[in-house]
């Protein structure tokens, strides 16, 4: 075992030594002014002269790696850029300065990705929140931010941290999952797909339901993709990370505070305005406080076809967080006129979840039917059963058919999406 980490002490005290020459060498005010590539390629030579420098025997391999740890130490994210290159990984969680954990195909395992120590950790993560514009220190020791590419950051350190910053990286692939890649996972079938591409065409409001990593922002992406280009949209999101290509899109962020704790602006506050800036269509990244009484509230008067997600682990769940939702609002609305509010904006709500094998499936589409008392009504139209598990781990389960024949076929065929009557009869779907 010891001759596995032989040298590995040396050459990150040689990376160490490299890292701070190379930063007394550069003229940096003149790498500013030259475009990336230029830049690289006149870091490579530096870093490659100061490598040959060091009396530290080196192979080839380990000179060559030592420059590309250097390099991504000066222009990306250090230690993280050889994970972020990996199509296959789909979050990375720095636990610590020296735990990393990487997700790939839903199930976690360990890497031996480290940090030299927290500061180094800590400038990494000051690194990637100030290039949106955000901060991160004592007085606001947590963060939501973005990576370029589109990925979801949250960061928190001390002293909420107690072992020491944390980070997570929820990855957006660079080739976004479209509507072929849900039919080919079996995420959901061509029969359930073909009702949602409906329901969006004929500008039904929309509520993705799931937990945390369930797929509720891929299935939203895809979903918006099927509104036409002929459309305003406005999206409105604590974190940019929806990836719209329709012509006419207005991307809306929200702001926390700054140092003086003033100056934040909330999701509610950007729904309010977004309805002054005529949309034909909102779609919210997440609803998830007080803004869900607005949001409802320009569903229920001209801004149909409106999409968002919520967490919940069932369309049931999803009604009732809603609920609490508008509550929080403090107009001490009576509980019958919020359901009913609700179910007049409501009309698909879809249900994603993780399975225990990683996969994602959409386990139920049910359809808002209106109110019967004080209660919501809603009818499932599809759903994944599940049966157990296969040897090897896999779910395995059917998706069926309730035989219910929904009520919004009927506006269906009214927009022109007319879907033959036996898709909805009880049965297995393939």
């Amino acid at each position: 075992m010891a001759d596995t980490y032989t040298g590995q002490p040396d050459l990150g005290k040689v990376k160490a030594v490299i890292h701070r020459r190379l930063i007394q060498r550069l003229n940096l005010d003149r790498v500013t002014q030259l475009n990336r590539d230029a830049v690289r390629a006149e870091v490579a030579q530096i870093v490659e002269s100061l490598t040959t420098a060091e009396s530290t025997p080196m192979t080839l391999q380990e000179r060559e790696r030592l420059a590309q740890e250097i390099l991504d130490e000066v222009f990306g994210l250090g230690p993280l850029e050889p994970l972020l290159k990996d199509n296959t990984i789909s979050d990375i969680l720095v636990n610590t300065h020296k735990d990393v954990y990487v997700e790939r195909r839903g199930l976690l395992e360990r890497t031996n990705v480290q940090f030299r120590d927290e500061a180094h950790l800590l400038a990494i993560i000051d690194r990637i929140v100030s290039a949106v514009g955000r901060r991160i220190d004592e007085s606001s020791p947590m963060v939501d931010a973005r990576l370029a590419d589109g990925s979801r950051v949250n960061a928190i350190i001390p002293p909420l941290a107690i072992d020491g910053p944390c980070l997570s990286i929820r990855r957006f692939g660079r080739v976004p999952l479209n509507v072929e890649a849900l039919l080919r996972n079996q995420t959901l079938t061509s029969g359930m797909l073909a009702l949602l591409r409906g329901c969006v065409f004929a500008r039904m409001n929309t509520l993705i339901s799931g937990g945390t990593g369930a797929g509720k922002t891929t299935l939203l992406n895809i979903l918006s993709s099927f509104i036409s280009n002929r459309e305003r949209i406005i999206s409105i999101e604590d974190a940019a990370e929806l990836q719209l290509h329709q012509d006419h899109v207005v991307r809306l962020e929200t702001r926390p505070p700054n140092v003086e704790g003033k100056g934040a602006v909330h999701q509610r506050q950007l729904v309010i305005n977004s309805l002054r800036m005529r949309p034909d269509r909102i779609i919210v990244g997440e609803v998830r406080g007080e803004e869900a009484l607005d949001m409802l509230q320009a569903m229920n008067t001209g801004h149909d076809g409106s999409l968002t997600t919520i967490h919940a682990n069932s369309a049931r769940d999803a009604l009732g967080r809603l609920e609490t939702m508008v509550a929080m609002a403090n107009l001490n609305l009576p509980e019958i006129a919020t359901r009913r509010q609700i179910a007049a904006a409501i009309d698909v709500v879809v249900q994603i979840s993780r399975m225990s094998d990683g996969t994602r499936k959409v386990t139920s589409i049910s359809e808002i039917t209106g109110t019967e008392g004080d209660i919501i009504s809603m009818q499932e139209i599809f759903a994944f059963r599940k049966i157990g598990l296969a040897e090897n781990g896999a779910v395995l389960g059917e998706f069926t058919a309730t035989g219910i024949r929904p009520r919004l076929s009927e506006r269906l065929a009214a927009s022109g999406v007319n879907l033959p009557p036996s898709m909805f009869e009880s049965s297995r779907l393939h």
